[in-house]
C-alpha cells in the first residue's frame, strides 16, 4: 500500500548506511573501484565486513542487486564469525539490505530490515530515531568515502575524527584516520613539504599497531618525504619482512626505491607484486614511472645518452602507461605521464589525442585541472612552438585556485615565457600586461607597474592597462 511505501521512504533516509552518505556514482570508476575492493577482500583481511558492505553498494550502482545482496550475505557471515557479540556491527549491512529491497520493489522485506534496525537502536540508546551516532558506523563512513576519491577525503577526515572522539586509542580508527590524512596531504600539501600534518597520524597508528603494514609504508613514505629517507627505509624493511606477499606493501615499497633512485630495485620488486595483482593498475603506472625516471637519469649523466636505450626506455613507459589508461579510463595523471611521453617520443598526434582524453575525465579536481593546464601549455610552448596557446593555458591554470603547487608551476612558466618573448623583441601589449599581472601576484609592485607601463605606452586607451597601473600606483 502507498502509505506503508511513503513511510518506509522516510525510515530509510533515516537509516546509516551507503545509500545515506551521498556516493555518487559518476565521482568514481565503478569497474576499478571493484576490482580494488577485491584484492582489498583478499589481501587486507581486517576490514572485511566493511569491504562486502560496501562492494554490495557498488553492485548495486552497477545495477546487479543479486550480487549486491550475496556480498551482504557474506558481511553477515564475517560479523556471526568475528564480532557474535557486537550487534551495532550489523546496522550499515542491514541498512543496505533495506535500500536495495526497496529498489526492487520488496517492500515487505524492506521494512522487515528497517525494524532490525530501530530495534537495534532502541536497545543502544534511548531514543527512537535510527540516526545512531556510533563510532564504528564513523569510521565505515570513512572507509567508504575514502574509495570514492579525492572529493571525498575531507568529509572522511571528518568522520575519522568523530569516530576517535569516542575511541581514541581504537586502532582502526587511528589507522583510518592516518591513511585519509596522507592522501590528503598528497594531494594538497604538495607545495610545502616541511610541514606535514600527516606524520603525527601515522606514527600514532604504528604505535598502536605495529602489524598494520600498509601504514607501516605510508610512513616511510612520508619520511623520504620529509628528506628522512633513512629513518624511512628501516620501516620499509621491517614491512617487506612482515608482509613480503602483500601487494600494498610492496607498491610502496617499489614507489620508495624509485625516488631514491634505486630504479632496478623498484621494477623488481613491482614485477613481483604484479605475479599476486596482475590487474593492478596502480603497478602497471608505477613501472611506466620507473622507465621514465631511467629515461631521465640517462638523460642527465650521460652527455650523448644511446638514442637506442633512449628509444627503449621511452617505449617501455609508454607501454606500461597505456595499459593504465586503457583498464582504467579515468586515471588523471596516467593519461597526462602517458601524453608527455609521446611527446618526448616526437609523436605529437598520439600526445594531443591522450592529453584530449585527460581533458574529458569528467571526475577531475581543480588540482587535477591546474595540472593539466601546466602540462597542455608546456607541450604547446615547447613541442608545438605555439606561445599564445601556451599562455592561454598557463594563465586559465592559474586562474583556477590562486594558492597550489601547480598554480605555482604555471605562474613560473608563464613569466619565464614571457620574459623570453619580450627578450626577444616579439612582447606585444597582451604580454606586458599579463606580465604585470604576474609580477603583480608575486607581490613585485614595482616591476608590475613597469610593465603596465609599457603595456599603456604599445596600447594607449587600453582600460584595463590604465586602471591596473592607477591601482598600484595608489597602493605604493
Amino acid at each position: 500500500s502507498t502509505v506503508s511505501k511513503n513511510s518506509l521512504e522516510s525510515s530509510l533516509h533515516q537509516l546509516e548506511c551507503h545509500f545515506t552518505w551521498s556516493l555518487l556514482k559518476e565521482d568514481v570508476d565503478l569497474d576499478d573501484l571493484e576490482e580494488k575492493l577485491k584484492d582489498q577482500r583478499e589481501f587486507l583481511v581486517k576490514t572485511n565486513i566493511i569491504n562486502y558492505n560496501l562492494l554490495s553498494y557498488v553492485c548495486y550502482l552497477k545495477n546487479s542487486n543479486k550480487e549486491a545482496l550475496n556480498n551482504l550475505k557474506k558481511a553477515e557471515k564475517e560479523v556471526k564469525k568475528n564480532h557474535p557479540d557486537e550487534i551495532s556491527r550489523s546496522l550499515v549491512t542491514w541498512g543496505n539490505y533495506a535500500w536495495i529491497y526497496y529498489h526492487m520493489g520488496r517492500y515487505k522485506d524492506a521494512q522487515t530490515y528497517v525494524n532490525k534496525v530501530k530495534n537495534i537502536c532502541k536497545k543502544l540508546s534511548s531514543t527512537a530515531e535510527c540516526k545512531i551516532q556510533l563510532p564504528e558506523i564513523y569510521a565505515e563512513q570513512g572507509w567508504a568515502l575514502i574509495n570514492f576519491g579525492k572529493k571525498y577525503y575531507e568529509r572522511a577526515k571528518n568522520c575519522f575524527e568523530n569516530a576517535l572522539q569516542k575511541e581514541p586509542n581504537n586502532q582502526e580508527f587511528n589507522s583510518g584516520y592516518a591513511i585519509t590524512m596522507y592522501r590528503l596531504e598528497d594531494y594538497f600539501q604538495r607545495q610545502c613539504e616541511e610541514i606535514s600534518l600527516s606524520l603525527k597520524p601515522l606514527q600514532r597508528a604504528v604505535e598502536l599497531d605495529p602489524e598494520d603494514t600498509f601504514v607501516l609504508v605510508l610512513l616511510a613514505v612520508k619520511l623520504q618525504d620529509l628528506k628522512r629517507a633513512d629513518e624511512g627505509e628501516k620501516y620499509i624493511e621491517e614491512a617487506m619482512e612482515k608482509a613480503p606477499h602483500l601487494p600494498y606493501v610492496l607498491r610502496y615499497a617499489a614507489k620508495f626505491y624509485r625516488r631514491k633512485g634505486e630504479v632496478d630495485k623498484a621494477i623488481e620488486i613491482l614485477q613481483k607484486a604484479l605475479e599476486m595483482t596482475p590487474k593492478s593498475v596502480f603497478l602497471h603506472h608505477q613501472l611506466g614511472l620507473c622507465y621514465r625516471k631511467k629515461l631521465f637519469q640517462l638523460k642527465h649523466t650521460t652527455r650523448y645518452p644511446p638514442q637506442e636505450q633512449m628509444d627503449e626506455l621511452i617505449q617501455l613507459s609508454i607501454f606500461y602507461f597505456k595499459i593504465v589508461t586503457e583498464q582504467k579510463t579515468k586515471f588523471f595523471s596516467a593519461h597526462t605521464d602517458l601524453a608527455n611521453m609521446y611527446a618526448e617520443a616526437k609523436r605529437y598526434e598520439e600526445a594531443e589525442e591522450a592529453f584530449q582524453k585527460a581533458s574529458q575525465i569528467n571526475i577531475l579536481c581543480s588540482d587535477d585541472k591546474q595540472e593539466f593546464c601546466y602540462h597542455y601549455g608546456n607541450f604547446h610552448r615547447f613541442c608545438k612552438k605555439l606561445d599564445s596557446e601556451a599562455i592561454r593555458y598557463y594563465i586559465e591554470g592559474m586562474n583556477i585556485e590562486k594558492d597550489s603547487y601547480f598554480s605555482h608551476k604555471c605562474r613560473t612558466a608563464l613569466k619565464k615565457l614571457l620574459e623570453q618573448r619580450i627578450q626577444r623583441g616579439l612582447g606585444d601589449a597582451t604580454d606586458f600586461g599579463t606580465l604585470g599581472l604576474v609580477h603583480n601576484l608575486n607581490g613585485e609592485k614595482h616591476e608590475a607597474i613597469k610593465c603596465y607601463e609599457q603595456a599603456v605606452a604599445l596600447c594607449p586607451g587600453n582600460e584595463e592597462y590604465l586602471s591596473a597601473l592607477c591601482e598600484l600606483q595608489l597602493a605604493i
